[in-house]
């Protein structure tokens, strides 16, 4: 099933079952790859398709904000069973996505070991090793055997990537150490596991923070590291797969630390949330403020227009340009917004140098203004210009959109920076004041160039 296969779903029960048979042949990461790229309602159709391990599968491999979407529009026996499958600190990380009462409710729907599993986790606090770990692991006592150790490997339910290690506790179960699985394969069978015992020291209290945690699986290169209490007994460990993720974010926050702009992208997704799934009036409250700053700017405009009202009576010509010049600048500077927010959801917009970003925009719309602006120009010349014996109304047209177009995509490279900078929401409040700002900035332009070309009093 190829990406348009997926686009393409149709409800029909023919169509779906050809789906569903051609779905579930895809390995799973085809399948993550295609379903993270749908749009919410598809993705969730194309999901269900999927039999149950091959489902379970792919929503391992989904990001936690794509797997929450999912659980929203999911029924409770099939998400019951999704999370079931997943191993602990997947749930909570899936948990942090969703809101409090959700979580709530499916928290209760797990089975009792799930649950206690899922509420060790959740009473660390986010950031630490303790909220990042996983309960399962495999220990024995320091009298077992090199034979007896492997016996209980062959005999573990656990996953392969989850015995790669074996931890060493005593009659307490405090932690005294770690063997690899492959230096018991290589032991002599009644070699006692306490000559094998490595990393007596490696290991990270459940109160630290995960990227303490993964500073030691780096300096020890080891595939996962154990986490104890305060005491030193063990309750569980984190791999290196727990903690990529965590390194991505640090790695990403460290360089907007160091722009300037803190937290920044996770500020932006809250914002982000209120407005599409929050309550009715704060959108309304949030988008009318700034549909204010827009009235306000569209009286000033008025003023701009009564003011060169000379100007109008002398060339009635010059009103027909009037949208010309409003709405280019105004779609530049949407244009710049749109693509300022996806750079920086997506990290393509380096931060910590934006300036070159900023002057990049400048050049770019510098030269859109002159390409619109001589075919504007060239346009109000032969329509209004040598018909009506202006000619020079396609220059102050020219002119004018030039300097709207290049205004306007620096506006909206500049504004959103501005605002996120000043810890304000910049998607819907850049675009009044980009519209303010260019409108009575491009009026007042293209009104001063037709006096002073046609040699008009203002």
């Amino acid at each position: 099933m190829r990406q348009n296969d997926l686009n393409n779903l149709s409800l029909k029960p023919d169509a779906l079952e050809v789906a569903k048979q051609t779905a579930n042949k895809l390995e799973v990461r085809e399948l993550v790859r295609s379903l993270s790229e749908l749009e919410p309602k598809k993705r969730v159709l194309a999901f269900r398709l999927l039999e149950k391990s091959k489902a379970i599968a792919v929503f391992e491999y989904l990001t936690p904000d794509k797997q929450a979407d999912l659980i929203r529009e999911m029924e409770s026996q099939q998400v019951t069973t999704i999370l079931e499958a997943l191993d602990p600190d997947d749930r909570v990380r899936l948990f942090e996505e969703l809101p409090a009462k959700i979580t709530k409710r499916l928290i209760a729907d797990l089975s009792p070991q799930a649950r206690d599993a899922v509420n060790l986790l959740l009473g660390y606090p986010e950031g630490t090793a303790g909220r990042l770990m996983s309960p399962r692991y495999l220990t024995v006592r320091n009298h077992i055997t090199a034979s007896g150790t492997l016996a209980s490997v062959r005999e573990s339910k656990l996953r392969d990537d989850e015995l790669e290690m074996v931890f060493l506790i005593d009659s307490e179960r405090f932690y005294r150490g770690f063997i690899r699985t492959v230096r018991l394969i290589k032991a002599n069978s009644d070699t006692p596991v306490e000559m094998l015992l490595d990393g007596a020291n490696v290991a990270v209290r459940a109160t630290d923070s995960e990227m303490q945690a993964a500073q030691m699986l780096k300096d020890y290169d080891l595939p996962c590291v154990p986490v104890v209490d305060n005491e030193g007994r063990l309750l569980g460990d984190i791999t290196f797969d727990d903690v990529i993720d965590v390194i991505q974010e640090e790695a990403a926050e460290a360089a907007l630390s160091q722009a300037g702009v803190g937290n920044l992208l996770s500020r932006d997704k809250v914002w982000s949330d209120r407005l599409v799934r929050g309550g009715v009036w704060y959108s309304i409250r949030l988008r009318i403020l700034f549909l204010i700053i827009t009235l306000i700017g569209g009286m000033a405009v008025g003023g701009i227009i009564e003011t060169f009202e000379e100007v109008l009576e002398a060339v009635v010509s010059a009103a027909i340009f009037i949208p010309v010049v409003m709405d280019m600048g105004g779609n530049v500077g949407t244009q710049s917004t749109t693509i300022f927010a996806r750079g920086i959801a997506w990290n393509h917009i380096n931060v910590s140098q934006f300036v070159p970003y900023v002057l990049r925009e400048i050049r770019i719309g510098a030269t859109m203004g002159i390409i619109l602006g001589i075919a504007a120009g060239g346009i109000a010349y032969v329509w209004q210009g040598a018909p009506n014996g202006v000619p020079l109304i396609g220059v102050a047209v020219g002119i004018s959109l030039f300097i709207v177009v290049t205004l306007g995509a620096f506006l909206g490279s500049i504004i959103p920076w501005i605002m996120l900078k000043l810890g304000f929401d910049h998607g819907p409040g850049a675009d009044p004041f980009i519209t303010t700002i260019k409108d009575f900035t491009g009026l007042w332009v293209y009104f001063s160039l037709v006096a002073w070309l046609l040699g008009i009093e203002a």
